[in-house]
């Protein structure tokens, strides 16, 4: 691919999943730094991986399993080194944008604390059906059938509204 084509190529690519790709990188990181460098990871793989991209599926399908292949490599090798690694959590910078009604950011906060007691595969399929992906999309990026999906996304909605129900009450 020339090299003009291939940069206005990944532009657009970048522009139109960077919200998507940040969600997920979210999700697999601890706020607010941790997202920011995932995501720098996610966008360095897509450019790294552009000139394999095959076309059997939708842009935007690639995109996701790279971003999902990266977080969860990267939480693998937390995980790992866990027993090393510290962590600030206690450090948190609220960006200046639009106020967000704090009973929403608080169910928010618990979604993702119930998010993070699921397994990877589990965390990888909410992650996705969050975005609205529908069950034949994610069924492309998992490689799971259809039918699995759905039985685990059932099983998976029982597990978060048990975790949750809790909290918010």
């Amino acid at each position: 691919m020339q090299k003009r084509k291939k940069d206005k190529y990944f532009e657009e690519i970048l522009e139109g999943n960077k919200h998507k790709i940040y969600r997920i990188c979210n999700i697999y990181a601890i706020p607010p730094i941790e997202p920011q460098d995932l995501f720098q990871e996610v966008v360095y793989q897509i450019w790294k991986s552009l000139d394999s991209f095959k076309s059997n599926s939708s842009i935007d399908t690639w995109v996701y399993k790279i971003s999902l292949n990266v977080c969860l490599r990267s939480k693998m090798k937390l995980d790992k080194n866990y027993s090393k690694t510290y962590r600030f959590e206690s450090i948190y910078f609220t960006p200046i944008e639009k106020e967000i009604d704090t009973s929403v950011q608080e169910k928010l906060k618990y979604l993702k604390e119930c998010i993070s007691t699921l397994n990877g595969t589990d965390t990888s399929l909410i992650v996705l059906y969050l975005d609205d992906l529908s069950y034949k999309e994610i069924e492309v990026i998992t490689g799971l059938t259809e039918n699995h999906i759905a039985v685990k996304m059932k099983r998976i909605r029982k597990k978060l509204f048990e975790c949750i129900t809790p909290k918010i009450n």
